[in-house]
């Protein structure tokens, strides 16, 4: 039997919400997409779309953030069947972390094997721009650290093994592609790539966190993103995610400047068309790599 926060997100309730999906388009995806804040812009970017509210989608939650539309898209991005979720949830929207994480397991039964995500972070690398684009290469997964794991509970061998290895959670050769992909579009002078650090938000952080999570190895930080590749790797699908840089965080106790969730979906409308172009290219590099294997 499931514990209570799992309800809604057994094998059979995700299969059927699968199931109700693609009764309902003739899109087989085989690359999901989710849109961090201010980030939605790339499932308009899909051609013959076939879109769908998160409150009309059986068993799915519904986003409660500015700047996450709620809506599951359907279409072709590059010759290439894709699904994009404009708009996430989030812990601190009040939802178990098994719910946060069901699109993933939905993903995986809709057909897909590569996961992107996207997501607006605060710079804790000195050497970070705000508007740079971080591509994540390892986290650091601080709620896990207290317990708060999106696998804790009964595991389901149809979805994954009970203890997945995470050492390897960022596919190396889709890195790899970024790096290429963003070299040939001329992005060198503001792409990076990082370690990403997760806190369960919605405050942003204190000074002294800031300095904590920089000394232990992280370049940024944000309240999303680590669970769902926890559980799309458990599926077994391949993992790819960037950071955009939306605002450095506050180090300094004499500073005067202040995180904000305004400047943070400022600036992804800033670089937002080339994080686009960054993401559309390597999905067709991915098709390119499906059809030579």
């Amino acid at each position: 039997m499931y514990p209570e926060s799992t309800v809604g997100c057994s094998f059979e309730e995700c299969s059927a919400t699968a199931e109700w999906l693609l009764s309902r388009t003739e899109i087989r995806p085989l690359v999901g997409i989710v849109c961090g804040s201010g980030l939605g812009g790339l499932a308009e970017m899909l051609k013959d779309q076939m879109a769908f509210k998160y409150s009309d989608i059986p068993n799915f939650p519904q986003s409660t953030v500015h700047g996450h539309a709620g809506r599951l898209v359907f279409g072709m991005l590059k010759g290439k069947a894709c699904v994009c979720m404009q708009g996430r949830f989030h812990l601190y929207e009040g939802y178990p972390i098994h719910k946060v994480t069901m699109p993933m397991r939905i993903f995986k039964l809709l057909g897909v094997e590569t996961v992107i995500l996207t997501n607006a972070a605060g710079g804790l690398n000195q050497d970070y721009k705000v508007g740079d684009i971080m591509i994540i290469k390892d986290h650091i997964n601080m709620p896990g650290f207290a317990g708060n794991n999106p696998l804790a509970g009964p595991n389901d061998e149809r979805f994954g093994v009970r203890f997945p290895s995470m050492s390897d959670a960022y596919d190396r050769e889709l890195l790899q592609l970024a790096q290429g992909v963003g070299a040939e579009l001329g992005f060198g002078d503001f792409l990076r790539e990082g370690v990403y650090c997760v806190l369960g938000g919605p405050s942003f952080e204190t000074i002294a966190e800031c300095r904590m999570m920089n000394r232990l190895g992280a370049d940024a930080v944000g309240m999303s993103t680590v669970h769902e590749v926890i559980v799309a790797r458990h599926c077994g699908m391949r993992v790819f995610a960037l950071s955009l840089i939306t605002n450095q965080a506050v180090m300094d106790y004499d500073s005067q400047e202040k995180a904000n969730h305004e400047e943070v979906l400022e600036t992804g409308q800033l670089r937002a068309k080339q994080l686009e172009r960054l993401v559309s290219n390597m999905v067709t590099h991915i098709e390119h790599n499906n059809n030579d294997a």
